[in-house]
Order: structure tokens, then C-alpha cells, then sequence
């Protein structure tokens, strides 16, 4: 189901630059917010599985922290593992004061063997970009004492840019792999009971439609030219795709 994502190659093959990842201020945005507002479902299912004072947190696909950071205290200690050297560098400075990171830059589960287990993992906003979802989950799962909760929008999270590529590439974009997909890799995989809560919350590109740095993200994910900037930023301030967006929190232990 993510194949049918794939970017055509020929429109790749025109783009400017490369369509993939985000530019860092949009993962520290999200992350300090996190700081500021209340808890989540995701941190609250995390929270209830942490030691009062001593608890350690593996955070899979950290980012800058959204998922972690929030959870501290109770957390003690947070291992974040991102392949993005400027997250974790991003981490580290959010977290200066607030609790101990340790930092590990790679591929997940391919840097598992680096990570000691922890008492609860988290892993948000990643699984959509993951093709053996299976392995990916096993490795959460034997990395975690207490507990692992996972993040994910109900549908995929490219899904609010489809209008987008039907008006500028006459493209359609699919309506599958949904939480529902992923809920059943999960459920098949691991050996205990696989709890979900839907909710609603913010896709993560909410409310920062007339950031440029937002803008240039989406425009290189469309794989169009700078002079593009304008028309993008006029068709999301008239269609609004970036609002209340269905999450899911997985959980289970």
C-alpha cells in the first residue's frame, strides 16, 4: 500500500529539489508546543506507566522531542533515536535543563541493538514510513519493560496535500494504508492484547500555513519550482488542509 505513495518518476526526475523530510523548525514548533499545552492521549498512556521518579524513555523517530520531552517529569532519561543529526542536535538543546538525553543517530530497528531496554518506548509519527512494519514493531516491543505507545494520524499524513497534487499535477493520490491497516500488522505481531484510542489533534503542519519555511517544505514535497510558493500558499489559505485531524494512540503492555 505505501508503493502506491511512491512519487512518479517522472515528475521526480523534474524536481527542483529533493521532495523528501522536513525542515527542522517545523519538529522544534511541535515539540515546544508539546512543553506548553496539556497532555496528549499519547503522553498520558506513557505517563501511566512510568515510575513516579526514575523512569527511563526510548523515544523512536524523536524528532525534536514532541513525544519525550513532555513526559519529563516523570521520566529521568530519555534515548532518543532519530537519523537526523540536527533533531537530536534540536533534542538536546530543548531538553537542556529538564531532563538527561542520551542521543543515537540512525535507523530504527536498525540501531535497536544499541539500546538497552527502557521502561516505556515511543514512537510517534513514524510508522507510515515504514515498509516491514512487523520487524519495526517487534523491536519496539522487546525494547520495552512496561509499556510502548505509538503515535499516527487515522489516515496517512501526506493525505491533506492530495488536492494539492491533483490541481498541480493532475495526480491522485491514495486512500490507503489507514490506522486500521497498521492496527492489524500490530495486532497480528505482538503477543499481548493491542489497545487504540482515536482522538482528535492538530496535523502537524496545522496552523502554520503562512510560514514560509512551511510553505518551501510543502512546495519541494510537491517537487515544484520556488515561483510556486505564491499559488501554494493561496490554495492552503482557501482550503484550510492542515486543521483537526483524527489521531490514534496505540498502546499496549
Amino acid at each position: 500500500m505505501l508503493a502506491g505513495w511512491a512519487i512518479p518518476q517522472e515528475i521526480l526526475d523534474g524536481a527542483p529539489e529533493s521532495p523528501w523530510g522536513f525542515p527542522t523548525g517545523v519538529f522544534v514548533q511541535s515539540a515546544r508546543e508539546a512543553l506548553r499545552e496539556r497532555p496528549s492521549p499519547t503522553h498520558e498512556r506513557a505517563r501511566e506507566a512510568l515510575a513516579a521518579s526514575s523512569g527511563v524513555v526510548l523515544d523512536v523517530g524523536a524528532g525534536a522531542g514532541a513525544a519525550s520531552l513532555p513526559l519529563a517529569p516523570p521520566a529521568a532519561r530519555i534515548v532518543a533515536v532519530d537519523e537526523s543529526a540536527a533533531m537530536l542536535d534540536e533534542l538536546a538543546k530543548l531538553a537542556r535543563g529538564l531532563v538527561t538525553v542520551e542521543l543515537i543517530e540512525g535507523r530504527w530497528p536498525d540501531v535497536a541493538e544499541r539500546v538497552a531496554p527502557v521502561d516505556v518506548v515511543v514512537c510517534a509519527h513514524v510508522l507510515y514510513n515504514v515498509k516491514a512494519l512487523a520487524e519495526f514493531v517487534t523491536a519496539l516491543h522487546v525494547r520495552a519493560r512496561r509499556r510502548v505507545v505509538v503515535e499516527f494520524t487515522a489516515v496517512h499524513p501526506q493525505a491533506a496535500l492530495s488536492p494539492l497534487w491533483k490541481q498541480f499535477w493532475g495526480l491522485d493520490r491514495p486512500s490507503r494504508p489507514t490506522a486500521d491497516d497498521a492496527l492489524a500488522v500490530m495486532r497480528e505481531t505482538v503477543p499481548v492484547p493491542v489497545h487504540a484510542q482515536y482522538w482528535e489533534g492538530r496535523h502537524p503542519l496545522s496552523d502554520r500555513g503562512e510560514d514560509t519555511q512551511t510553505i518551501a517544505s510543502i512546495r519541494r514535497r510537491l517537487c515544484l519550482p520556488a515561483s510556486a510558493d505564491g499559488e501554494i500558499k493561496h490554495l492552503i489559505d482557501m482550503t484550510k488542509p492542515f486543521g483537526a485531524t483524527r489521531m490514534v494512540t496505540a498502546w499496549w503492555h
